[in-house]
């Protein structure tokens, strides 16, 4: 099964304008015309369902072509930064898991670099560590599973169930010991093995929640359609690293992906059908409140975050 859009579009070879009419609907704040939300939880609405992008942790980093330029030669590299007003050589990370609120279940996607980050995100949205019916793990790298224990390793939602992909968890366990993502991963993951559900590509995690597989930023890496009435949403993960580069240039390797080819590949197909079909993404990377549209520019892609138009 390849990655679509929603269950009854498959990703390739499928002209996705028939489905703008219903999925293309703008996503409404919640609580629009209430007293403005916290710095660090910001609430959608899709269908019934009510998404929160949770800011878990910000932090700089130099050596910007480095990471996402791969492939690019300075020039092109610098130009980009230019064309859209920002530094070459430095950049701002964010990291934003996503809490979605089916009525039904509380069910957060990723966790953040630390528990600190996570509870007191979830805290601005109003929402306890042991309210958390679901965890997703989109994949296993540090800051998607640093939250999932405290500094003395309880486990910070201790009345969760645990979804994440088969690929990702076989991939991290069969490294030996002394690979430190590995180590971390035994250390975060496994001792919720047992409160845990692995998924395949297509996977259901609830109703109106699927699970898509986009390989190559790791074996496993997966992202997740939210879909309730006639709107839909997804949340990319780590597809997009930046929200800059990655965009102008899918070709362009990014340092922190497993299978740089593969992530290239899968970026482009990915964000085209976003631009195709205007279904608004949350990234875990893009700038808070990480939510937004995708747009064809040139050879290239656009991200257009929120503004107005998110309102309902």
């Amino acid at each position: 099964m390849t990655l679509k859009l929603s269950r009854r579009a498959a990703l390739a070879g499928v002209a996705a304008a028939p489905l703008a009419a219903t999925v293309a609907a703008p996503l409404r704040a919640a609580g629009h015309g209430d007293a403005p939300k916290p710095l660090h939880a910001r609430a959608f609405k899709v269908g019934d369902f009510t998404v929160h992008s949770l800011l878990a942790g910000s932090t700089g980093r130099d050596g910007v072509k480095d990471i996402f330029g791969g492939g690019a030669t300075e020039e092109a590299f610098a130009e980009v930064a230019a064309e859209n007003f920002i530094s070459d050589s430095a950049a701002q990370f964010y990291f934003t898991p996503t809490l979605v609120d089916t009525g039904a279940e509380k069910i957060l996607f990723d966790t953040g670099l630390n528990a600190a980050g996570i509870t007191a995100a979830l805290a601005d949205a109003g929402v306890m560590p042991e309210e958390i019916d679901v965890v997703v793990l989109t994949h296993m790298h540090g800051d998607h599973i640093g939250g999932m224990t405290d500094d003395s390793g309880a486990a910070t939602f201790g009345k969760a169930r645990y979804v994440t992909a088969a690929a990702e968890y076989d991939h991290w366990t069969s490294l030996p010991e002394g690979n430190g993502g590995a180590d971390n991963v035994r250390a975060k993951v496994t001792p919720q093995a047992e409160k845990m559900s692995f998924i395949e590509d297509g996977g259901s995690v609830a109703s109106g929640i699927t699970g898509m597989a986009a390989y190559g930023h790791t074996p496993g890496h997966m992202v997740y359609m939210i879909e309730s009435g006639d709107q839909q949403l997804l949340l990319t993960a780590d597809l997009a690293n930046h929200y800059v580069f990655p965009f102008a240039h899918p070709e362009w390797q990014t340092s922190f992906d497993t299978d740089k080819d593969m992530a290239s590949a899968t970026r482009r197909r990915v964000l085209d059908m976003l631009a195709t079909s205007k279904v608004p993404m949350i990234g875990y990377h893009m700038p808070f409140p990480a939510a937004g549209y995708v747009e064809t520019r040139g050879e290239g892609f656009r991200f257009v975050p929120v503004s107005y138009q998110m309102m309902g």
